[in-house]
Order: structure tokens, then C-alpha cells, then sequence
């Protein structure tokens, strides 16, 4: 049983019980029900100790998780783009429509070790582990731990907001150039900011931004929900954009682009990026030509 993330309970902790504190401090596992389950297999170990749900948190404690997670019985076989990869780390270019964990066998999680080199390190973790999350239908750069230092590492620089990331997206409408949305997600706070890097006209949407975004925070659906808050919806986004806007079998135009980390074991700052699907461009470009053709037709100047 090898210990993936650790925590301090710090000053200042309310009456609190693990089942309810613990999904707010590690990035594996972030669901209510998840933890519970873990707490139940006895993966959660307070002060070396198996934990049971109602147990109260103290100041001080050291709450820590282990990975009781066996490789997959069957290997997804889906050739991942690698971007980076090491003995301790890799970040892959994950395809849009596919979630990157759950029951289902489709799973990038289980196409892991179809695409990545099993680590020789001494605490090479069973089962590749993704550190942070991308929605189904979001494309980009994941970061996978392959080490139990390095999850332990990259958690807690996620919980210390150090990890910065930078996705792309095209949205419906125009917006300033640059800005800053400090908007709650489920009663919590939400920060982002954003920065237009292309504009066009649009007959079908008036206009259209290509944007980078910046999450500050890490709540789920943020960006999908900010960009939709501030009336510019993601184009193809079938949860908070309009109902006559979502795009045939185009998918949503929302991409991880860039992340800048600290390398787990070396300390070197990383920097990787890469560039938005192709379809975001030219989709754009076909609305501008598009624009110019029937402008006068349909008196849009």
C-alpha cells in the first residue's frame, strides 16, 4: 500500500469530519462518494492509523491517501498523443470525447498503459495516475503521475496554486480584450481571467472570440461556466450554451493548451504547450469568409 497524497491539518479547523473534509484536500479523489469509498477500503490513513468516516479532524493530524488501485484487467487500446514523459511524469494530449476516469471501460485512464512506459523507479505506482481532470468533452494536455513521489509533489503543488494552466477555446460574442471573472461555482469562490487573441464576424453567431483562458481556481465546469456567465458560451458547449448553437458532431472548442509546473523530482520548472485543434481556426475563417460572401445579400454591414 503506497502513500500517493499527504496533508497537514492546518490551524484553525472548524468541528469537521474526515468523510466531509477529506474530498477538499486531495486532487486523486474530490467526490463525496469517492472518499467515502475510499475511507470504507481503508485507504485513508489518519496518523498511520485505517480512518472511518465519522472521525472528527484535529489540528496537526496527517491524513494521508494510498493507492489500493490494481492495473486494469483489460488495456484500452487508443494510441495517446505524448507530449512529455519521463520516469516520474508524462503529459499527453487527451482527445476530446473521451473522460479521463470513471467505470466505464472507454476511459483514458485505462488507455494509459497502451501509450506509456512503466516506470523502474522504486515507488512506481501500480496504475498510471492522471493529477488533475479535463472534462469529456474537452481536448489538451493531462498530466499523469507514474511515481508516488510524484503525485504526492504535483498534489499538493495543485493545492497550493502553483500549477498554472492555459486553455483556448472559441466563444459566441465578443468580449474586451482582457479581463478577469471572479464569479462562485456551487457557492464557492471562482476566479479566471481571459485574453481575446482573434475576433471574426459571424452570419450564424454575429461574432465570434478565440480566447486563452486562465482558471485561477479549480472548480468543476469553471471556465464553462464563466465564459456562459458573461453572455460569450463556448461554441459547441452542450451544457451551458444555447440549445440552437451546439454544432453537429463538431464537439465543443475548448482545448488545454499550456501548463507550467514544477518537475516532481528534478525541481525544473516545466513549460509545455501545445497548439488548439485545427478545427478551431478554420472554423473560424470559414464564418469570416462566409460573413464577406452574403454581408450585402443580407444587409449586415
Amino acid at each position: 500500500m503506497k502513500v500517493i497524497e499527504s496533508h497537514i491539518v492546518p490551524e484553525g479547523i472548524g468541528e469537521i469530519r474526515l468523510q466531509d473534509y477529506a474530498p477538499s484536500i486531495f486532487i486523486s479523489i474530490s467526490s463525496h462518494q469517492g472518499m467515502k469509498k475510499a475511507i470504507k477500503k481503508k485507504a485513508v490513513l489518519v496518523d498511520g492509523v485505517s480512518a472511518s468516516t465519522g472521525l472528527w479532524v484535529k489540528q496537526g493530524q496527517r491524513i494521508e491517501l494510498c493507492d489500493l488501485e490494481l492495473p486494469p484487467a483489460k488495456v484500452y487500446e487508443l494510441q495517446l498523443e505524448i507530449v512529455y514523459e519521463d520516469e516520474h511524469i508524462a503529459v499527453i494530449n487527451k482527445p476530446a470525447g473521451i473522460s479521463v476516469s470513471g467505470n466505464l471501460f472507454r476511459t483514458i485512464q485505462s488507455a494509459l498503459p497502451f501509450s506509456l512506459k512503466q516506470s523502474q523507479r522504486i515507488d512506481a505506482l501500480p496504475v498510471f495516475r492522471p493529477v488533475h481532470r479535463l472534462d469529456n468533452p474537452t481536448c489538451g494536455l493531462l498530466l499523469i503521475a507514474k511515481t508516488s513521489q510524484a503525485i504526492g509533489a504535483l498534489g499538493a503543488q495543485f493545492e497550493n496554486r502553483i500549477i498554472s494552466k492555459r486553455y483556448t477555446a472559441v466563444v459566441i460574442g465578443s468580449l474586451p480584450d482582457k479581463g478577469k471573472i471572479d464569479m462562485p461555482v456551487d457557492d464557492k469562490e471562482a476566479v479566471s481571467s481571459f485574453a481575446v487573441i482573434r475576433r471574426n464576424n459571424s452570419i450564424r453567431n454575429q461574432s465570434l472570440s478565440m480566447v486563452h483562458l486562465f482558471p485561477e481556481t479549480g472548480r468543476t465546469h469553471q471556465l464553462r461556466i464563466h465564459m456562459a456567465g458573461m453572455g460569450t458560451p463556448i461554441l459547441g458547449d452542450k451544457l451551458y450554451g444555447s440549445e440552437g448553437e451546439i454544432l453537429r458532431k463538431k464537439g465543443m472548442f475548448l482545448c488545454a493548451t499550456g501548463l507550467q509546473f514544477t518537475h516532481p523530482f528534478t525541481n525544473e520548472k516545466m513549460d509545455l504547450s501545445i497548439d488548439p485543434p485545427y478545427k478551431f481556426g478554420r472554423f473560424m475563417e470559414m464564418e469570416e469568409m462566409r460573413w464577406e460572401k452574403y454581408k450585402d445579400d443580407m444587409n449586415l454591414v
